[in-house]
């Protein structure tokens, strides 16, 4: 076999590698985001919101008849 096209196959296996390690990196990334991004918005894994943070009042009823 050609030490060229030994040589290409080696670069491709390289390349390919890279890549599958960038997707991962980059996969998580956008969850630790999207974790930031619910834990600021006090959604969390529960699906509701919290309201530990805020003060008295604060998301009790909403007059909406106006």
């Amino acid at each position: 076999m050609d030490m060229s096209m030994v040589s290409a196959a080696l670069a491709m296996q390289a390349s390919s590698t890279q890549m599958q390690i960038a997707t991962t990196i980059q996969a998580s990334a956008s969850r630790m985001e999207r974790d930031t991004v619910q834990t600021l918005l006090g959604t969390g894994q529960g699906g509701s919101p919290s309201l530990a943070n805020v003060g008295p009042g604060v998301g009790g009823n909403l007059n909406i008849s106006a």
